[in-house]
């Protein structure tokens, strides 16, 4: 009898299985490649961005690094966003429960999250994006400094409609560049995230000059209780 039809031939399911973990690790090496290319190298654009360009012709970004952007704004923007980045590992597990507990009316996304986001992925809610948020998230924070993380966040971040970054924004808001901004105007631009299509940190309203009175002295807390040690020099 001849040795081919001796030999079982395997299961089409376990070559498929087989094709899917290597294909599973490709990804995952690609991934891994990528976050950690963009861990020392600017990010050129954001699949965001991308799509913004395609649909108003042009967005307006400057990269700026964390030396060229104002102190007030780095916290400004944790207090607003994320108040214990530098305590967590890129999820804050009470601000997760918080919101499971509201419904998921409110995000409990942190900022090493919406960096992952905005940085590799695409927009809206899909159970794929967050699978893949949530696996990419504790490879970039072991990759990355957590002033890495900010830095680039404060640089792909949307401030207002086509305008992504802290130096656009301070350019677009109030004529200066970002690192000249003082407490007032940094508490007004994180006060317009998350929805900063809607809100105007130039012409605030009194609901948005409460936000920001609220992020001021948040901003001055973590200052005071040492919150912003892993990103401040």
């Amino acid at each position: 009898m001849p040795p081919s039809s001796t030999r079982k031939r395997r299961p089409l399911w376990r070559r498929g299985l087989r094709l899917l973990i290597k294909a599973m690790v490709l990804v995952a090496l690609l991934g891994t490649g990528w976050i950690a290319l963009y861990g020392v190298v600017a990010p050129p654009t954001t699949p965001y961005m991308v799509a913004e360009t395609r649909r108003l012709g042009a967005v307006r970004q400057v990269w700026r690094p964390m030396e060229e952007v104002s102190p007030h704004l780095a916290r400004a923007v944790v207090a607003a966003e994320d108040a214990n980045f530098c305590l967590h590992s890129g999820f804050d597990m009470d601000a997760i429960r918080s919101a499971i507990a509201e419904g998921m009316r409110r995000g409990g996304s942190t900022i090493s999250q919406q960096v992952v986001k905005n940085a590799f992925l695409w927009q809206g809610r899909s159970w794929s994006r967050k699978a893949l948020e949530g696996m990419m998230t504790p490879v970039m924070e072991l990759i990355w400094s957590k002033r890495r993380v900010l830095e680039v966040y404060l640089n792909i971040v949307e401030f207002d409609e086509g305008v992504f970054g802290a130096e656009a924004a301070a350019q677009h808001y109030f004529g200066i560049p970002a690192a000249e901004l003082d407490p007032t105007q940094a508490a007004r631009l994180a006060a317009v995230l998350p929805s900063p299509r809607s809100r105007d940190a130039a012409s605030p309203t009194t609901v948005l000059r409460d936000r920001a009175a609220r992020i001021a002295d948040g901003a001055a807390t973590i200052r005071a209780d040492g919150r912003d040690a892993c990103f401040a020099r």
